[in-house]
């Protein structure tokens, strides 16, 4: 039995293998038919809605819309809906219940991105996703 792709997640930090996870996925969604949705997370803790904007929520939410401005006109280039997104908290936990709460059928991700913590093979986002998630999940290098 096939797995059938209609929804395809794609963690997005900015960096050029996340960008290419982008491009497998455009790939993939044009092939199938799937909308693709962007996932940036800001590694702080969200704020309460009535706080005001901490600098750093600024440069974040603002470096967030730089990524998904250029991942939105990527896809629609290919001719593909890409929806944006943006999470706060831990980004590996984040990706996996935003997956799994919202049902997408694939997270396509790069296997290292901008963080400052280097694993061996791969970073250590893509391995907690690997290894945590319950959908499939595609490490593109």
């Amino acid at each position: 039995m096939a797995i059938q792709i209609k929804k395809i997640l794609v963690p997005l930090d900015g960096s050029s293998n996340s960008f290419r996870g982008l491009d497998i996925a455009i790939h993939m969604a044009r092939e199938s038919h799937a909308t693709i949705t962007g996932l940036y997370v800001a590694g702080i803790v969200k704020p309460r809605t009535n706080d005001p904007i901490t600098p750093l929520e600024k440069i974040l939410l603002g470096n967030a819309q730089k990524i998904m401005k250029k991942a939105k006109l990527k896809a629609a280039k290919q001719g593909i809906l890409f929806f944006d997104r943006v999470s706060y908290g831990d980004e590996g936990k984040r990706i996996v219940e935003v997956a799994d709460k919202q049902n997408f059928d694939l997270i396509v991700i790069g296997s290292r991105g901008m963080s400052a913590t280097k694993e061996i093979f791969l970073g250590s986002t893509s391995n907690y996703v690997l290894h945590k998630s319950k959908k499939p999940v595609l490490i593109v290098k």
